[in-house]
């Protein structure tokens, strides 16, 4: 069991973990232990996350969505599979926690007809300063 905030928990059941061999550097420790995890979480079946929430979360996984409606983590940073694993289980909740702040709606504001009016007579003036400039008559 995974525990997001104080309502939200993942159960043991929608996570799958599964454990392949890393890239990387670890000696001949590389070529026998499997330390990857490919941790595939089936977020569309899920009872704990409303449908807003699955629909921000996939937003968020991009192309670790799958079409089936899972996200899928591979983390490999660690020498050591438990390490590994807590990482990949850490970052399924930071995620899960991102997509539970709804987005503010942006409010559509105008432009008061004074600010307006005030823009066009600073570039009238700049415009009158700047046409007294050059232009030096024959004497």
């Amino acid at each position: 069991m995974l525990r997001i905030t104080d309502d939200i928990t993942i159960e043991d059941w929608e996570i799958t973990e599964s454990f392949v061999r890393a890239s990387g550097p670890g000696g001949q420790n590389v070529n026998k232990v499997s330390s990857a995890v490919e941790l595939r979480f089936e977020a569309a079946r899920s009872p704990a996350l409303t449908d807003a929430v699955k629909r921000r979360l996939q937003r968020l996984a991009g192309r670790r969505w799958t079409k089936e409606g899972a996200l899928v983590l591979f983390v490999a940073e660690e020498r050591s599979q438990a390490r590994n694993r807590e990482v990949a289980r850490e970052r399924l909740a930071e995620l899960i926690r991102k997509a539970l702040v709804a987005p503010k709606r942006r409010v559509k504001t105008r432009v008061s007809l004074n600010q307006k009016r005030k823009r066009v007579d600073a570039k009238k003036r700049r415009g009158e300063i700047k046409a007294l400039r050059g232009g030096v008559g024959e004497e």
